[in-house]
């Protein structure tokens, strides 16, 4: 059951003795240093807005049928997806299909593009990476064929049903109460009968009823999702690309049977790049995910199942839908940080909590988190924490190789910081930048490598902290500002040179594999180890609050260990040397308090002897042992300690 130490009665004695002759002379203890990590800080400037504008500062340019706003240069949500222009060139490079508009000063009319949105017709573009488009409509040949029937009838629901309402489905366990709170109304709840000669669109409310309608509980948070959707229109960009949808690509897409009567006969003014529905949805999301963090991975991980329904309906490509995705991102932040969000961001926040609290009887921050992860799988698709990350993963790059620089160095667009903080409320903006660089991904994927950085954000890795620790990081939490600030679990593999310090009375756990090296320091609150590597390969100080262990293996410090009077080191002790202390270097205890707890059905048994920590060498010792439930003897041997277990 435990890591049992193989030592008789005469064994221990001897094991004492060879503690007090000197395996473990604490009569001049040395206490070393702290980890002195790298010396400087990590950080993730804002690109020059001279030679790449903001699209925070340029939101509204995205418009179409303005003279002043049809081109690349001048249209912030063209520009934004322009990596598309790698792969694709159309007829014209203006917000012209279909378009009219006065000329403007000294910008010319604009006049209706040539394009009949018939692929390969004299008014197409041009394709300028074939394998990459070409790989891109196979793709939804493939998907649709594969198509299950559960698959199709959710593609039909996420096509006809309003995403706002749609994407409440990743609040789990909150969705009902939300939507009460909302006033949400649908009629859209499956696939009719005769739904393949009938158009049925959604006659319902979608994100619900706002504060100007009398909503005075919750229309305050009604408003912040439908403002995340300021100067946000994804045509601008669907008329300036001028790339047909896939069915109009290839005959081998099939479109689900009861969406065909919702196939547009207009090819003309329907570009299938970018999706609409897959930006609109993620802004929904990010909206709800600000002013509900706890469900922040599973409202944009929904969001993203709703960007690959639109590949599965066949009414849109993986590429479509990642430049949705994009574009979104750029549009909810410019809201949040500085359009109409920007003035509701506290008071949406704070209405949500209230109301949806309330709804669910939770009595505090805690309980009102535990309430949003109560459900198994079975009923809560999105609680599977790991399934998740792979899924959203897949769904940022669908499969597409790296086909441009792969060593570009990420760069977080301005404003990003705000997308995280109410998720990582405890860091501050330039924290946060730094979080969203070190979980960036990888340069050279199609159409994600545009000049701010949108394409290459990973918010679900974001939520779960840093990537990286390129710099010295200091973590401060206060438990008494609730919520994250209280209580945080990072699970990302945190790599770099740097060192992190836990302050404040808050309690941080890593649970990635980290190998990190600048050392780790606690001087308050709690940091817990739920992994066998949690605690990087430097060394760890221990210089006050705690350190709890957490993990289902022996928890490794590979290099010292030094604990200081005034802290504690928990160990939760299980089966296999679960929980236990494995330090490779040298242990220095200079007082402290060693609490051990046991594992639900992992008692030890009068008698037994159990190794708790095990190091390269042993110096000093605790000022306490208390180990809950037993009376134990502790032995101090060159290399760990040993517990008796006494009665």
């Amino acid at each position: 059951m435990f890591q049992r130490h193989p030592l008789s009665l005469a064994g221990l004695l001897a094991a004492a003795a060879l503690s007090a002759c000197g395996g473990n002379d604490d009569t001049a203890l040395t206490i070393p240093a702290p980890p002195v990590g790298i010396g400087s800080t990590d950080s993730a400037p804002v690109a020059d807005p001279a030679a790449v504008p903001p699209y925070v500062d340029n939101a509204y340019t995205n418009q179409r049928g303005d003279a002043r706003y049809a081109t690349l240069s001048t249209n912030a949500g063209v520009r934004v997806v322009s990596g598309f222009l790698d792969l694709w060139k159309p007829g014209t490079l203006i917000v012209d299909a279909g378009v009219t508009a006065p000329a403007n000063g000294s910008f010319p009319a604009v006049t209706p593009a040539a394009w009949t949105g018939i692929p390969g017709d004299a008014t197409d573009g041009t394709a300028l990476n074939r394998a990459v488009l070409d790989a891109n409509v196979q793709y939804v040949v493939d998907a649709t064929a594969a198509r299950s029937p559960d698959q199709a009838a959710a593609a039909y629901v996420d096509d006809r049903r309003a995403k706002g309402y749609s994407v409440t489905d990743g609040l789990g366990p909150l969705t009902a109460a939300w939507r009460a709170a909302a006033q949400q109304t649908t009629s859209i709840t499956g696939v009719p009968a005769d739904a393949t000669a009938v158009l049925y669109n959604d006659s319902g409310n979608n994100t619900g009823v706002g504060s100007a309608s009398g909503n005075t509980a919750f229309g305050g948070v009604v408003d912040f999702v439908n403002n995340a959707g300021e100067n946000a229109s994804t045509e601008p960009a669907k008329r300036f690309y001028k790339y047909a949808r896939p069915w109009r690509w290839s005959p081998g897409v099939q479109v689900v049977p009861a969406l065909v009567p919702a196939k547009s006969s207009t090819p003309a003014t329907d570009g299938g790049f970018i999706s609409g529905h897959a930006a609109e949805a993620m802004r929904d999301a990010i909206a709800m995910a600000y002013v509900v963090p706890e469900r922040y991975q599973e409202l944009l991980g929904r969001a993203l199942e709703l960007g690959e329904n639109r590949i599965l309906a066949g009414m849109h490509s993986p590429l479509d839908v990642m430049a949705g995705r994009v574009q979104a991102q750029a549009a909810a932040t410019a809201s949040i940080a500085t359009g109409a969000d920007s003035r509701l961001t506290t008071p949406a926040y704070a209405q949500a909590h209230a109301a949806l609290m309330a709804a669910v009887g939770a009595s505090s921050p805690a309980a009102f988190n535990a309430f949003a992860h109560a459900q198994p799988v079975s009923a809560d698709r999105f609680a599977d924490h790991a399934a998740n990350k792979v899924d959203f993963r897949r769904r940022l790059t669908y499969g597409f190789a790296q086909i441009g620089d792969k060593t570009r160095p990420a760069v977080v667009p301005k404003g990003a910081e705000s997308l995280l903080e109410t998720r990582l409320p405890y860091l501050d903006a330039a924290q946060r930048r730094v979080v969203l660089r070190t979980t960036a991904l990888p340069s050279g994927y199609p159409v994600l490598d545009d000049a701010e950085g949108w394409g290459r954000l990973n918010l679900f890795d974001a939520a779960d902290g840093y990537g990286a620790f390129n710099g010295d990081t200091v973590v401060t939490m206060d438990a008494a500002q609730g919520g994250f600030s209280a209580a945080d679990r990072w699970s990302n593999d945190i790599s770099g040179s740097g060192k992190l310090t836990k302050k404040g009375s808050g309690a941080l756990t890593l649970a990635g594999s980290n190998t990190f090296s600048g050392g780790l320091e606690v001087d308050d609150g709690t940091l817990q180890a739920a992994s066998a590597n949690a605690l990087g390969t430097g060394d760890v100080y221990l210089a006050g609050g705690t350190l709890a262990s957490g993990a289902a293996s022996a928890v490794a410090v590979h290099g010292a260990f030094t604990q200081l009077a005034g802290s504690t080191l928990e160990l939760d002790l299980g089966s296999g040397g679960a929980g236990r202390l494995a330090v490779t270097g040298t242990l220095t205890l200079a007082g402290g308090t060693l609490d051990v707890t046991f594992a639900t059905g992992h008692a030890p048994s009068v008698g037994d002897t159990l190794e708790v920590i095990g190091a390269g060498a042993l110096k000093g010792r605790f000022s306490a042992i208390e180990v809950t439930g037993f009376k134990v003897t502790p032995t101090y041997t060159a290399t760990g300690l040993l517990l008796h277990i006494d009665g």
